[in-house]
């Protein structure tokens, strides 16, 4: 029998609770499917008595829109007990609803995202885990070599590239199914640095960790312009064609993130790959402006969900 995919609340002041209940709605799973990890009352609405792990929640702490310290401490609990559940092998992944890093660091739990979180808590150093984060819909896929840092302090070294590309090769042929994946590599600087003249980045990185690549057999390109790059990954997603490439590594946030929810914002999943399991997460965030109003889509969740049912 599979092992159940564990759901968590997220920051109950936004609009995880709702799109969770709407989305196991619509997809109407079976009940052994799926564990939620929250507090019973967040949960009213679904059409099936699915396993609640219940995390402590009093109902006067909600106040949707806010940022407060009880939102953080809860959705952080939420992904502690994943995390206890994952390492006892009872679930098979992990989806998370969106929290607030604020609300989080108002409570003492100074972790730039939810992906760090569950770095710190299931990666095995022993056998060079580390997360990756990756965003998919359908086979356009983004993997980030940085994530949430400021723009000032993306540093992409050969190392970086070398550690980063082997991982997501990895993940490709393990969790995708692909046998010889293709990797793009989006440059740093405008116009792949115009041979040092905007930058030098790119031949003294990234050429060295590209031909240390190519030398162990993995498939990776020169780096390309993001904007050139990304037009033609945009021309086959809308157009339904198979994408160039197996997986386009942007250097930084906004640089793979731009693209993908441009192109398929309602449709995108933010997944945390390279650790024993997977997690995935919508790609949208709290979404505090409408919260508790019932007007919330949910189908970047049906998204999650179904990703981590795969």
């Amino acid at each position: 029998m599979n092992k159940k995919i564990a759901i968590t609340a997220g920051d109950f002041n936004g609009i995880g609770p709702e799109v969770i209940i709407k989305a196991l709605n619509k997809l109407d799973l079976p009940e052994d499917r799926v564990l939620l990890i929250g507090a019973s009352c967040l949960f009213n609405g679904l059409n099936k008595d699915y396993e609640i792990e219940e995390i402590p929640f009093e109902e006067h702490w909600l106040s949707y829109g806010c940022e407060t310290e009880q939102a953080g401490e809860f959705s952080y609990n939420c992904l502690i007990k994943a995390c206890e559940l994952a390492k006892k092998g009872q679930i098979n992944a992990i989806v998370t609803a969106p929290v607030s890093k604020n609300a989080m660091h108002l409570a003492g739990h100074y972790f730039s995202g939810q992906t760090e979180v569950l770095e710190k808590n299931l990666a095995n150093p022993a056998n060079n885990e580390k997360a990756e984060m990756v965003f998919v819909s359908k086979d356009l896929r983004v993997l980030l070599l940085t994530r949430h840092l400021p723009l000032k302090s993306v540093k992409i070294t050969k190392d970086l590239l070398i550690e980063k590309v082997q991982r997501i090769n990895l993940v490709l042929k393990d969790k995708f199914n692909i046998a010889a994946p293709k990797i793009a590599l989006c440059s740093l600087n405008p116009h792949a640095g115009e041979n040092g003249i905007l930058g030098r980045e790119e031949i003294e990185e990234f050429v060295p960790a590209i031909e240390y690549l190519r030398a162990a057999g993995i498939d990776i390109s020169n780096p390309m312009p993001s904007d050139t790059l990304f037009v033609k990954a945009s021309k086959a997603y809308v157009n339904a064609q198979k994408q160039p490439y197996d997986m386009y590594c942007a250097c930084y946030h906004d640089q793979g993130l731009i693209p993908v929810k441009v192109l398929a914002m309602d449709d995108t999943v933010n997944m945390t790959a390279g650790l024993s399991i997977i997690r995935t997460s919508p790609a949208h965030g709290t979404a505090y402006d409408i919260a508790g109003k019932g007007i919330a889509g949910e189908n970047s969740m049906i998204c999650a969900i179904k990703q981590a049912l795969v």
